[in-house]
């Protein structure tokens, strides 16, 4: 579904990601982790249209995107819950969520009416989010918002859905909770390229886990093999 190959890109003259490459099989959850500066929100950021690659390719669902803006990726079955959120604060909870909408469905005619089936679904997965659905989105908790991003991602309807620290800065009963959820994402058949700061979280709910060092995959396979490679154990789950 999604086939990153030898990708290169950066900000500026500085070159983040050094031909780093993965791959992420239909209804399978991939886990990408490493250190802080290792390339790993880069390499999202590249594949979302965010930063435009400058060597490498990008493939979503066998169709070239790389170099394409991020819009028109979206509207091609990518969505990207960014780090830190990044939610629209002066907009109500339900507002955001109807943006993740806005680019595959009517603009006019029969919007709210087949928005209206999506919104049932998030609130479904986070009812703190229909309780407070009129509520200024800035004026959520932390972990509010990372449901909210999280949900408006889903709006998309996503072919892939790219998640980007989505425990940051959350208190560890939240992060519980939000990682309940991407469980029963998976288990609906959702495909997700997940980057955590919590190594050992991450490889819970990963199907493969790719490990980055300085802007290229470094070591990767099935989560029950990296908990025994020495190298990974002792940098990211001793």
């Amino acid at each position: 579904m999604l086939v990153v190959s030898d990708l290169h890109a950066g900000y500026g003259l500085s070159e983040v990601l050094v031909g780093t490459s993965l791959e992420v099989k239909a209804g399978t959850v991939v886990a990408l982790i490493g250190a802080n500066g290792a390339g790993k929100t880069t390499t999202m950021r590249a594949i979302s249209g965010l930063v435009r690659p400058s060597k490498g390719s990008v493939l979503l669902d066998g169709q070239p995107v790389q170099g394409l803006p991020p819009s028109r990726i979206a509207r091609l079955g990518l969505a990207h819950s960014p780090e830190g959120r990044k939610v629209f604060g002066p907009l109500s909870v339900e507002d955001n969520l109807l943006l993740g909408a806005y680019r595959r469905l009517p603009r006019f005619f029969g919007f709210h009416a087949r928005a209206g089936r999506d919104l049932d679904r998030v609130y479904g997965l986070f009812p703190r989010l229909r309780e407070r659905k009129r509520q200024q989105a800035g004026t959520l908790s932390g972990g509010e918002q990372q449901m909210l991003a999280i949900g408006r991602a889903l709006m998309a309807a996503p072919k892939v859905m790219l998640l980007d620290e989505p425990s940051m800065g959350l208190a560890p009963v939240i992060v519980q909770e939000v990682f309940r959820t991407i469980q029963r994402l998976k288990q609906e058949g959702m495909t997700m390229l997940l980057v955590e700061q919590f190594a050992k979280t991450a490889l819970t709910v990963a199907d493969y886990a790719y490990v980055m060092e300085r802007g290229r995959v470094a070591v990767e396979g099935p989560p029950a093999e990296l908990r025994k490679n020495e190298r990974v154990l002792a940098a990211y789950l001793g």
